[in-house]
């Protein structure tokens, strides 16, 4: 059966919590899942990823992986979101990035009744800004924004050029995560 999942995506070892919510259809392939993560909490998509559920990575697999089989990954390209979510409070963990290694706790927080006019991924919440690609992960990010609230800071400058004035931390916006969904993030015919 089809339901509609109420999700919330928290990036890890945070504070304040930068948070995301959204309605998502219980059968969307993990794939599909993976880029609506991606649009929702503002990364590029140009790093590798893993879902974590009980110790298990689950993975794209790549062809030119030759360690595939060594790491014991489990291919997600036939799954989707129900296949590790199943019920109310059940939690996976998204990882992006492996080297500035984003992790984000996902939890799902209701399951709903289907809604047939729901034509792709919606957000219904969040707060502040994701952190920008490659500034070296949570420890990374947090210095980055000492830098930018002191302009006496000696890499204040450097960090101002480098990620631009036009980066507000708190900015959340999501009028424009919606309208990326709607592009990038359409529901097909179910192969349930």
């Amino acid at each position: 059966m089809i339901n509609t999942f109420q999700i919330r995506i928290d990036l890890a070892r945070y504070r304040p919590k930068i948070w995301r919510r959204l309605l998502i259809r219980s059968d969307l392939p993990l794939a599909d899942f993976h880029m609506a993560i991606q649009i929702a909490m503002g990364w590029d998509n140009s790093h590798l990823h893993q879902f974590i559920k009980d110790r298990k990575f689950y993975s794209e697999r790549l062809e030119e992986d030759w360690t595939w089989d060594d790491m014991h990954n489990i291919d997600y390209a036939e799954m989707r979101i129900s296949d590790l979510l199943e019920k109310e409070k059940d939690k996976i963990e998204y990882e992006y990035d492996f080297g500035d290694g984003w992790v984000h706790d996902i939890k799902l927080e209701k399951i709903l009744p289907a809604d047939d006019t729901m034509k792709s991924p919606v957000c219904i919440g969040g707060a502040l800004a994701c952190p920008p690609e490659d500034c070296g992960g949570i420890w990374g990010y947090a210095q980055m924004l000492e830098a930018l609230k002191d302009p006496r800071h000696e890499q204040h400058e450097e960090t101002l050029e480098w990620i631009g004035e036009d980066f507000d931390p708190e900015l959340f916006n999501i009028e424009a995560v919606n309208k990326l969904l709607k592009k990038y993030v359409k529901y097909g015919i179910s192969k349930a």
